[in-house]
């Protein structure tokens, strides 16, 4: 049965420390990939291939003709040979999944239950660009296409059908929804970012996805700000420009790893002239903090700390956990389903099969009785003879056809399949001079 040929090896946050996910982040080229995947099993014991690679978790996906030890090795070695990354490095920081623990796995990674964050909703969109790679590649066939089918479907019905990702869920999200609350749309407002590590670059996708346009930068380093800054049109700045910066802005979101304050009180209110009276929204999401606690006291200024958030992120991911157990049963629904399309592989090939073995003895005997006959057959009769045979093929094999549809999605499938190729000698392909 093809569920039983699945296999997942891979590393995520869960296994490995960044350091190591970094340096395997770019693991394949895309001519690798399809070279591997289109090697022909008879080279590598596996016919299709998915490679799955986020920031957080690298995973490959393979449909293999031997069983999970061998598949496991087969993995592994290819995962090394197309990276630097020494095999005894890898070893500890990997899991390997095979049959529906491997189908069960990538449902729950679409649906957000296995992210960082849970509920986390880009996965579902890497999860799918992975199999549209795969399948424009040609390294993925039909039952790597079923698999990702059914992971896709359960991530989006987890997405509409429950509150999984409603909620922001990351200190950086969290922050954004606090900034929308005081000041109202943030499109119509200024907002710095002071700090590009991971929580200031998390906020700066976060506005984006919001379509805020009028974003600054500021960061010890201007070229990373630039860097990240891409295509966008966010003001840069250095820290020597704070000053002017925060004469700017409406809302600040300040994220750097300084080990002491970047924002005191004198300097806020060293710049409150230049405001005109312009409220200033300050959330310091930095641990040590960024910004002086009495610079709550300046008139004008709200300033939110990590414990003000945190009661908001807790509340957030509490109502998120809330939600598994209704994932967990659309994923359930979504196996069942993946189980009657793969046990309809069991029975296509069957009927198939026995379509071909009826034509071949119809043309075989067609062709005897065409010869009985003599070459002086008129066009007419040779049509009624054509369509005679047919019919009787096509009336004889009609019940037994319906019998095996009805019996692809059942549990015996298989059973039945076989007993239906030993009573009528199916071969995998059958030539039109077979008796069979």
């Amino acid at each position: 049965m093809p569920i039983t040929q699945i296999a997942c090896l891979g590393l995520s946050h869960h296994t490995a420390p960044v350091a190591l996910r970094e340096r395997l982040s770019c693991l394949l080229s895309e001519e690798a990939h399809h070279s591997f995947a289109t090697a022909g099993e008879s080279a590598t014991g596996i016919s299709e291939l998915s490679l799955l690679t986020t920031c957080n978790r690298i995973e490959l996906y393979a449909r293999v003709e031997a069983d999970a030890t061998v598949a496991r090795e087969v993995l592994l070695h290819y995962l090394t040979a197309n990276h630097s990354v020494p095999l005894d490095s890898l070893r500890d920081h990997l899991y390997f999944y095979s049959g529906r623990a491997a189908v069960e796995h990538l449902a729950h990674v679409a649906a957000g239950l296995d992210s960082l964050v849970l509920g986390e909703p880009q996965i579902l969109g890497q999860v799918t660009d992975a199999y549209v790679n795969g399948v424009e590649s040609g390294a993925i066939g039909d039952v790597l296409s079923v698999l990702f089918r059914c992971a896709i479907r359960a991530g989006k019905r987890a997405r509409t059908e429950t509150a999984i990702s409603s909620n922001p869920a990351s200190i950086s999200s969290v922050s954004i929804t606090l900034a929308e609350q005081v000041v109202g749309n943030l499109q119509e407002r200024y907002v710095l970012i002071i700090g590009l590590g991971q929580m200031g670059q998390l906020a700066l996708s976060a506005l984006r996805k919001r379509n805020v346009s009028r974003v600054a930068l500021a960061n010890r380093t201007p070229h990373r700000a630039e860097r990240l800054n891409g295509s966008g049109d966010a003001t840069i700045y250095n820290l020597e420009e704070l000053p002017q910066a925060l004469a700017e802005a409406d809302v600040v979101i300040s994220a750097t790893a300084a080990p002491h304050t970047v924002i005191d009180r004198e300097l806020v209110e060293r710049v409150a002239p230049e405001r005109q009276e312009r409220p200033l929204v300050i959330i310091d999401i930095a641990v040590p903090r960024d910004v002086e606690p009495s610079v709550r006291h300046v008139d004008g200024v709200r300033l939110f700390s990590m414990d003000d958030l945190q009661d908001t992120l807790d509340r957030s991911l509490h109502a998120r956990k809330q939600e598994v157990p209704k994932v967990e049963a659309i994923i359930e629904e979504e196996l069942e389903a993946l189980d009657r399309e793969y046990r309809e592989f069991t029975i296509k090939p069957v009927i198939s099969t026995l379509r071909q073995k009826a034509e071949a003895i119809r043309q075989r005997e067609l062709q005897r009785t065409l010869r009985y006959l003599g070459e002086d057959v008129d066009p007419e009769t040779l049509k009624h003879v054509q369509h005679l045979s047919r019919s009787l093929v096509n009336k004889l094999l009609h019940e037994p056809t319906l019998r095996l549809r009805e019996k692809a999605t059942a549990s015996d499938a298989e059973e039945y399949a076989s007993a239906i190729r030993d009573l009528f000698n199916l071969k995998t392909n059958v030539k039109d001079g077979d008796d069979g």
